[in-house]
């Protein structure tokens, strides 16, 4: 894997922080001309080093004020069957923001907004409790998220 030169790096450190960013902006942090500038991003992206790029969406304004992390460990047995059926209907639902695969303790762990505790509480028992591949859930409340620049960087 080829490694950043600073200007690629200073780009990539830009973007992260605003995605939006113009060729002009970038040109100014970076000291280029702007056609410079979008030639290094369209390289980026052509490498894989940029995936894409994301908007931040403000759930609460959504009507969806309340977040939570839940745990969820599956049943032992047809594993790869369970893990892949279960990470393709929680992708679906709308009130999943993220869905992490972890190895440790639990196997997933969701990011769910949704408008208040009865919502949560539905969408524990309708979507994870009633499912057969899932032996348990452990749901925590989000009483304040910040998303930082680090963790645009995890895909």
């Amino acid at each position: 894997m080829e490694a950043l030169d600073d200007i690629d790096e200073r780009i990539v450190d830009a973007l992260r922080t605003d995605a939006r960013a113009t060729n002009r902006q970038l040109a100014r942090t970076t000291g280029l001309a702007e056609s410079t500038v979008h030639g290094r991003v369209r390289r980026l992206e052509e490498r894989g080093i940029i995936a894409g790029y994301e908007a931040v969406v403000r759930q609460e304004r959504l009507g969806r004020g309340l977040q939570a992390l839940i745990g969820v460990v599956l049943r032992p047995g047809a594993r790869q069957t369970s893990i892949t059926e279960f990470s393709e209907r929680m992708r679906a639902l709308p009130e999943v923001n993220q869905l992490f695969f972890l190895g440790g303790t639990d196997d997933f762990i969701l990011h769910v907004a949704v408008e208040d505790s009865s919502a949560l509480r539905r969408f524990v028992v309708d979507h994870l409790s009633a499912s057969p591949a899932v032996a348990s859930t452990r749901t925590s409340i989000v009483f304040a998220y910040s998303r930082t620049v680090a963790a645009a960087s995890f895909s």
